[in-house]
């Protein structure tokens, strides 16, 4: 759980496994066009793909959501 809270391991892991591939753009972004397109022919293993690189975009939110809350209420 204290890897999961390290702000430099979770950026490393966006920067990597979050935008990987990276050419001709970051995987990511190519399947969020696609879902923000509707979507068409999707099929199970996009949805995976798209969890698998998301996953570090979620923790980096959530470790910025903890910090910013945890300043408020300490």
């Amino acid at each position: 759980m204290k890897h999961l809270n390290n702000f430099r391991i979770v950026i490393l892991l966006c920067l990597t496994l979050g935008l990987a591939p990276f050419f001709p753009e970051p995987h990511i972004w190519g399947k969020l066009k696609w879902i923000s397109g509707g979507a068409n022919g999707m099929q199970l293993q996009d949805w995976f793909d798209v969890l698998l690189h998301g996953f570090p975009w979620v923790l980096l939110i959530r470790v910025i959501i903890v910090k910013i809350f945890r300043k408020n209420g300490a």
